[in-house]
């Protein structure tokens, strides 16, 4: 795949980034040589590779899912100008 001056100024106004006709140009050839790269990427043979998250094989640390604190919604609603079941209300701001 190879990426032309018009895709170059196409993607940056896309990202609202202002460039210049020798960035365009500059930019296209940086492009095309990632884009060569990552194609090289994809000739290399990862057959029977199994897929990892880290380089060190890491077992995850895990906690038990307790609840150790709960029962508080009258507390944290006490300083709400008003209040339902526990609930804030709110004035209506969109009609």
């Amino acid at each position: 795949m190879s990426v032309d001056l018009q895709t170059v100024k196409r993607v940056a106004r896309l990202a609202r980034i202002a460039v210049t006709e020798e960035e365009a140009a500059q930019m296209a050839g940086e492009l095309n040589a990632i884009l060569g790269f990552v194609e090289q990427l994809g000739e290399v043979d990862v057959s029977g590779v199994e897929p990892m998250t880290s380089v060190m094989p890491l077992a995850m640390r895990q906690r038990a899912d307790v609840v150790t604190d709960g029962d508080k919604a009258p507390d944290i609603v006490a300083n709400a100008p008003a209040t339902d079941e526990n609930f804030f209300l709110v004035p209506k701001v969109v009609e």
